[in-house]
């Protein structure tokens, strides 16, 4: 059962997955130390790898070779969604007269061998063209704009999506008719937009179905979800302004295909680590914050769900079939991690994985891998094998001086494996799946024999539904819907308060004349000055009350409380002539 491929310096191999762990004997172990790359088709059927002098394809189940290409600089592979075809790219160098180098992007026909068609791709990043699940449409961005073929036919571009500048495209999964998302960074003051096309309306703004633009963009990465309604896009700049974070600033997006655009308001300050949709398509959970970092589950109308508190996590990680969410801190934290049962959102596990450098899910929604590889670190490299209950059922480590490039699981189609029930108790394990000791705090001499008292820094928010309670109609609000009810319940509680007053105030009137005649009922004399001016002497003599209070009860006044005291006789009389002025 899927097996894993395994590739760095003692060469490339294969794995078998869970349970036996051992040595594919079906693959030929590669011995070279010059494997640079490695890729399974989409259905986990085709398996493909440079080494260093050729290019080679194999079906995983058989040992047989099915094709062989002679590329010893290839760096890169990517087989097209149907797996009719291959395509392999290689660093772009010019000749040494300064002409035109060779193409460096070739693209092979998997069942003949034959170069379909070779491009000229000078940059690494996006570099392998993007097919529609049906391979129906193949797309390549050149030149700032986004040219189209149909039916892997690629010496005619059938179509062409041509803005001022296209930077970034992304391709809709899933059946026709696929949508386009593009992205044009902003100039000269104009903000940056993303838009969302129908292939093969691309006339203008107007044939957009949605249009979303923003400032403080020098990146994005766009997200579609599964059944491609609706797009995530996560803008950053290279530099916080305002000098809070490192890592520039991060905004989040929501546009749809209906139109509908919005940006999500993240209750806490600082970066966005990692943002994945549900494989359900209607929620997405969003890692961010300065550490100790949130993460929210929110829906469609970017209102949160469920909110996970704070804890040391940079990473999120949905299985094939959504119903366990994995809130993992890799890279330079711990390599903490939380196992969750999204449905009824309770914690299944805390597993540790230090010095984690790679997460994947198996598609059979049961198994996960976590690997340590070079030169991310290049010490301790090797890989563990883990049961989302938290059980640890294999782990390897490569031996001294050697490293371990690459590991990953052979994929599947999906609806291949059933969803099973999320377990609770961990499955039995040969291996003890405990973490590493925790370091302890130094400590000096003096306190060594003393009891230790909690140093913690920040104190973690507990998880919590933001759900609205069965029978209460009460929806998650956003900021600015909490500001209102805040404002609104402030002013009730302030109108609540005038009314106890002015009950307060027509009971001390019909008291005995011994009362202050601050307390008297309030009548409007018709001039708003005349009113003002009663209404700041009534204020000064309730004041000067509660001196007179605080002095009764023995509390020591300034000098300057002293003289307000002493001009209650001269107010008292100012308000009278008021009054009697009326």
């Amino acid at each position: 059962l899927f097996p894993l491929p395994v590739r760095g310096s003692e060469g490339l191999y294969m794995v078998n997955g869970p349970p036996s762990f051992t040595e594919s004997a079906a693959f030929q172990r590669d011995s070279g130390k010059n494997c640079k790359a490695v890729a399974f088709s989409k259905d986990g059927s085709l398996f493909a790898w440079c080494s260093g002098e050729k290019v080679n394809i194999v079906n995983v189940t058989g040992p047989e070779l099915l094709r062989s290409f002679h590329l010893p600089k290839a760096v890169c592979l990517e087989f097209s969604p149907r797996n009719n075809i291959l395509a392999t790219w290689q660093a772009y160098s010019t000749a040494k007269d300064g002409t035109a180098g060779l193409p460096n992007l070739l693209l092979h026909d998997v069942k003949t061998g034959k170069c379909l068609k070779s491009f000229i791709q000078k940059k690494m990043q996006n570099w392998c063209p993007c097919w529609a699940d049906d391979e129906s449409i193949c797309a390549r961005n050149v030149n700032n704009e986004v040219h189209f073929f149909e039916n892997n036919d690629f010496n005619t571009i059938t179509n062409k999506l041509h803005l001022q500048k296209v930077n970034d495209f992304v391709l809709s999964p899933g059946a026709q008719p696929t949508k386009v998302a593009v992205y044009v960074p902003g100039s000269k003051g104009a903000p940056s937009f993303v838009r969302l096309y129908q292939y093969p309306n691309f006339g203008g703004p107007q044939s957009a179905l949605a249009n979303k633009s923003f400032f403080k963009a020098d990146k994005v990465t766009m997200l579609w979800n599964k059944k491609a309604t609706a797009v995530l896009v996560i803008a950053s700049t290279e530099v916080d302004k305002t000098g809070a974070s490192y890592y520039g600033e991060q905004t989040l997006h929501y546009i749809a295909t209906n139109g509908e655009s919005a940006v999500v308001q993240l209750p806490k300050n600082g970066p966005i680590y990692d943002v994945v949709w549900s494989p359900n398509s209607v929620e997405f959970c969003a890692v961010y914050g300065f550490m100790p970092a949130k993460a929210t589950v929110f829906n469609l109308k970017c209102d949160p769900v469920f909110d996970f508190g704070t804890g040391p996590r940079n990473a999120a990680f949905y299985s094939p079939h959504g119903h366990i969410l994995v809130l993992a801190g890799f890279g330079n934290l711990r390599g903490q991690m939380e196992v969750w049962d999204v449905k009824n959102y309770k914690l299944i596990s805390k597993p540790v994985a230090s010095d984690s450098t790679y997460f994947a899910w198996c598609p059979d929604g049961e198994h996960i891998v976590t690997a340590t590889c070079a030169p991310r670190l290049r010490v301790s490299n090797g890989y563990k094998i883990w049961h989302y209950t938290g059980s640890l059922l294999h782990s390897y480590e490569v031996p001294s001086g050697e490293e371990m490039w690459q590991v990953c699981w052979q994929p599947s189609l999906d609806g291949v494996f059933p969803v099973k029930a999320v377990k609770y108790q961990a499955v039995p394990s040969e291996l003890p799946s405990a973490g590493p000791k925790p370091a302890q705090a130094y400590r000096p001499p003096a306190l060594r024999n003393k009891p230790v008292t909690s140093t913690k820094l920040h104190e973690d928010e507990p998880p919590q539904n933001m759900r609205p309670q069965s029978g209460s109609s009460d929806k998650p609000l956003s900021k600015t819907a909490l500001k209102n009810q805040r404002k609104h319940e402030a002013k009730k509680a302030a109108k609540q308060e005038a009314k106890a007053d002015a009950n307060q105030e027509s009971t001390q009137s019909s008291a005995p004349q011994s009362a202050p005649r601050s307390a008297a009922p309030a009548i409007s004399s018709g001039d708003p000055e005349v009113d003002k001016k009663i209404k700041n002497l009534r204020k000064k003599l309730k004041a000067i009350e509660q001196l007179k209070e605080q002095a009764a009860a023995g509390k020591q006044l300034e000098k300057n409380q002293l003289e307000k005291i002493q001009k209650e006789t001269a107010l008292l009389q100012e308000l009278e002539d008021l009054e009697l002025g009326l």
